[in-house]
Formats: structure tokens, C-alpha cells, sequence
């Protein structure tokens, strides 16, 4: 699994240190009002080994995002493929931070350097990130790293293919390869 440096942060392999503040945050409400139900202890350390599982299958997945300074853990970013019940198809750009790290730029920052492994690195053609219509956090982080949303937008889909997101209406926003 490859580090990502960043001026403030290190995106890493997950430790069994980072267990605890990970099922801390996944139980919190709060960061998970745009994701779902909070998750107990046994789900989010069952997350974590999916992670790495993944991570070693396909050479990318989520990073452990880490303060340089400190060491502290803060939470994760990095790259997915698209889930399947989705209406859309590719490989996803994703964060999560815990609140006592929000409004500090490190999502902006750790997203940034997820951004650059997945075009340089991994070299694919399209990255895109998905959120709900109310999630103006995780929208203004998509900005801020070169993502633009889409004008058009249909409700559905005419064709027996898998729709895009654009398609569904789905919030999304893409970024090209540069």
C-alpha cells in the first residue's frame, strides 16, 4: 500500500491503533448524517478490514489520513469503485474526517493528494465523487479540487444500460484526467 504525502498529512495503511477513534467517529451522528445509521464497533472494525482487503486487491482503496505533526489520526480518504446498487459506474473519491478535524482543509488536502495518485498513478481516465444534496461540506471540497457538477440532468433513463449519474439526477461530480 503507497503513502500519500501531504503538507500537513499522511495517508496510510490502516493500524490497529486507528480502530478506536474510527469506530468513535462512525458512531458519532454527526458525521454520519450524510452516510446513513451509525455504525457499532464490530461494523466499523469489519470496515477496516474490507479497506485493507480491498486495498491490497486492486492497489488503491481508503488511506488512514493521519496529522504529520502529531500522528493523530483524523480519518480516511481515498478511492472506491462505484457500489453496484448505485445508478452510476466508476471509481469514486471519498473523505471522512472526524468533527474535531473539520474546517481545518484537511479534507481538502488529503482529497487533493487521493486525486493525484488516482490520475497520475493509477492513471484512469475520470474520477468522480458522489454526495447528497444537502452535504454543502463535502460539495465545497469537490470544488475546491477541480470538480464541477454537471448541468444536465434527466430523470430517467431510456436505455436498458446501468444510467449514468448525470442521468439519474444523481448529485455528482466528475473531473478528467488532466
Amino acid at each position: 500500500m503507497a503513502e500519500l504525502r501531504a503538507d500537513r498529512l499522511l495517508l496510510r495503511r490502516w493500524r490497529d491503533s486507528d480502530l478506536e477513534p474510527w469506530a468513535a467517529m462512525n458512531a458519532d451522528p454527526e458525521v454520519r448524517e450524510h452516510l446513513g445509521e451509525v455504525l457499532s464497533r464490530e461494523q466499523s472494525d469489519a470496515s477496516v478490514a474490507r479497506f485493507l482487503a480491498d486495498f491490497d486487491r486492486r492497489g488503491y482503496g481508503w488511506w488512514a489520513v493521519e496529522v504529520r505533526a502529531t500522528g493523530e489520526f483524523i480519518g480516511f480518504a481515498g478511492l472506491d469503485e462505484v457500489e453496484d446498487d448505485t445508478p452510476l459506474t466508476g471509481v469514486e473519491i471519498g473523505w471522512r474526517l472526524a468533527r474535531p478535524a473539520w474546517g481545518q482543509g484537511y479534507a481538502t488536502e488529503a482529497a487533493s493528494a487521493v486525486l493525484a495518485y488516482g490520475f497520475d498513478t493509477l492513471e484512469l481516465p475520470e474520477i468522480l465523487a458522489v454526495t447528497t444534496a444537502t452535504n454543502l461540506r463535502s460539495q465545497a471540497v469537490m470544488r475546491r479540487i477541480g470538480m464541477t457538477r454537471p448541468g444536465r440532468r434527466l430523470r430517467r433513463p431510456h436505455r436498458a444500460r446501468r444510467a449514468t449519474a448525470t442521468e439519474r439526477g444523481v448529485p455528482h461530480y466528475p473531473v478528467a484526467r488532466p
